[in-house]
């Protein structure tokens, strides 16, 4: 069957479909006259499984393990209930104590009193150190967030419609040391922007489903700084660039040295705080 039939009998869309086959959980055959690749029936009950066990949080690499036999799927979806028992004890301790708060006549930042709700404040921060050690990251998760995404790609954007007029017929895109090795269009200048825009709304959730954090909490915030990183190197390289044509730098292995020393640092300090 053809993707279109199986969008219409899975009721997955042909993203959802493509990306479960780049990912090698499913493998069409090409039909050897057109190209086009062709499904079978158990094509289309990986690929419903799939999803199912995705919409329950199961990780692609579990699934995959699952698949190839690696990993027993009763003790992936053990792991996977415990992480939702504690998560549900989480919540429901948050909203009973938020029920007890708003019992009171009067509630305000003054009048709080948070022994009155939580006698054992040690192990209470105990309980949510986790989240504690998200507040101590800020910085990473400022680096994540989409008014930064914005910044960058609209910097990017700003920079590419900037020069546009003024570069040459071809400009370089690929280095070896201080020589170009590698040429392309010059309209190849807006590559940059369209590779941040790229990198949020795909790679990004891409990165969400692959990173192992038990939190999904902290799965979202690493796998935005890493997006966000990755955009924040694209408009390196097209600043670097720009800069090479006119002549004021040289060496394009200095700056991602720099970049990738920076964020990589940031990125490990981070780590290290929340394990």
């Amino acid at each position: 069957m053809t993707i279109k039939e199986m969008e219409d009998k899975t009721g997955l869309n042909r993203s959802s479909i493509r990306f479960y086959e780049k990912e090698g959980l499913i493998s069409p055959e090409r039909n050897k006259k057109n190209g086009y690749r062709e499904y079978t029936n158990q094509d289309m009950e990986d690929i419903q499984k799939i999803a199912y066990l995705r919409t329950l949080g199961i990780s692609i690499e579990d699934i995959s393990q699952a698949m190839q036999g690696k990993k027993s799927l009763k003790k992936i979806i053990q792991k996977r209930k415990e992480i939702l028992d504690t998560d549900i004890l989480d919540v429901e301790n948050s909203k009973r104590i938020c029920q007890q708060l708003l019992r009171e006549k009067e509630l305000s930042y003054e009048s709080l009193d948070i022994t009155a709700y939580t006698p054992e404040t040690s192990e209470y921060w105990e309980q949510n150190k986790q989240l504690l050690k998200v507040d101590t990251v800020n910085f990473f998760y400022l680096w994540g967030g989409f008014l930064i995404w914005l910044l960058i790609t609209g910097v990017s954007l700003f920079t590419a419609l900037l020069v546009y007029p003024n570069l040459p017929d071809y400009i370089p895109i690929q280095w070896s040391k201080t020589q170009v090795s590698s040429q392309a269009g010059k309209i190849f200048i807006f590559f940059y922007p369209l590779v941040c825009i790229i990198a949020r709304f795909g790679f990004r959730f891409c990165l969400r489903w692959k990173i192992a954090f038990h939190n999904q909490h902290i799965n979202e915030i690493v796998s935005d700084y890493l997006s966000n990183s990755f955009c924040f190197l694209m408009l390196s390289a097209e600043i670097f660039t720009v800069l090479f044509i006119h002549g004021y730098v040289q060496n394009i292995v200095v700056l991602f040295v720099f970049d990738g020393i920076v964020l990589l640092g940031i990125l490990i300090k981070a780590l290290i705080k929340l394990s």
